[in-house]
């Protein structure tokens, strides 16, 4: 048997929402754990978190973080990595002295931005995006979400971006047609792995509380679950997406997501000039540990 300390942390979670769980495991040297080790625990939390974040620490304030859902290697989560900084830098006074700190994930390293002080969150550095051209039929993307044509609004494109995952955007009307969304494990995921994405992100500007930009949903078949109710990932693409739109001016995105029309979660999106003098996306938010202790892995 061994044993990691472990924690379950609910990312963009409000006092009206209950945010978006992961697991967090600090297992010390990388030595300490197999990849087929870290596989292993995500299943076996299978329907109690979305994903499971193993954070290792290389310097002071720098860190290496790999993710695992139930089904595989996730190359970059963003609510576990929102859950986990959040959580480390509010209960590390050493940590809280640092602007910023440093990630390192299988999409690059990242900057993590410390507001815990000003906004109670992190900020994010998203990974740089790249577009892929080839996009599913609008009549397959509607069979598979079991919604009309008529449904998926024609005002904006529709666009595949990778911002940590390869992320399928899909403008819809309004927010009834949004709410009414109802599509199938399998056939979804039979989908996305046709069409090479991970995710779909549906988008309305039709919002309940007019303070907020959007409402989105986004659905994650292939990492074993139907609904991701608040994602950092699949909204830094969609960032991307209304920055190459013309969407975005200046100033926060604010994101309503999930499929409850008064108890969503929140998701803060802001733009940065990175190092290279590019144009990049920050997502931020904070995170409520429910339980934390220990966890007994048997082999």
């Amino acid at each position: 048997m061994k044993t990691f300390k472990f924690k379950k942390i609910d990312a963009f979670a409000t006092v009206n929402s209950e945010g978006n769980p992961a697991g967090y495991i600090w297992p010390g040297p990388k030595s300490d754990i197999s990849e087929s080790e870290m596989l292993q625990i995500a299943k076996e939390l299978k329907g109690y978190v979305n994903e499971v974040g193993y954070i290792f620490q290389t310097s002071e304030n720098e860190f290496d973080l790999k993710y695992y859902s139930s089904e595989r290697e996730v190359d970059f989560c963003g609510h576990a990595t929102i859950a986990i900084m959040y959580d480390l830098i509010k209960n590390n006074l050493h940590l809280q002295k640092f602007d910023k700190l440093i990630i390192n994930t299988n999409r690059g390293t990242l900057d993590v931005e410390n507001r815990i002080e000003t906004e109670d969150s992190v900020y994010i550095m998203s990974p740089e995006p790249f577009k892929q051209d080839a996009l599913p039929l609008l009549k397959d993307i509607a069979k598979n979400l079991r919604i009309k044509e008529t449904d998926i609004s024609l005002d904006f494109p529709i666009s595949i971006i990778n911002a940590g995952l390869s992320t399928l955007i899909v403008p819809i009307k309004d927010m009834d047609s949004i709410l009414k969304i109802t599509p199938g494990l399998n056939e979804l995921k039979e989908f996305c792995i046709s069409s090479q994405i991970d995710i779909i992100e549906v988008f309305t500007a039709d919002v309940f509380n007019k303070a907020n930009n959007y409402r989105v949903r986004v659905f994650a078949p292939t990492f074993g679950y139907i609904e991701d109710p608040a994602t950092g990932s699949g909204n830094s693409s969609f960032g991307y997406y209304l920055i190459n739109n013309g969407l975005w001016d200046n100033g926060t995105i604010q994101i309503e997501q999930n499929g409850f029309r008064d108890k969503y979660n929140i998701v803060k999106l802001q733009k940065q000039t990175d190092n290279k003098h590019n144009e990049r996306v920050l997502f931020g938010g904070a995170a409520i540990t429910r339980l934390e202790g220990t966890y007994n892995l048997y082999k």
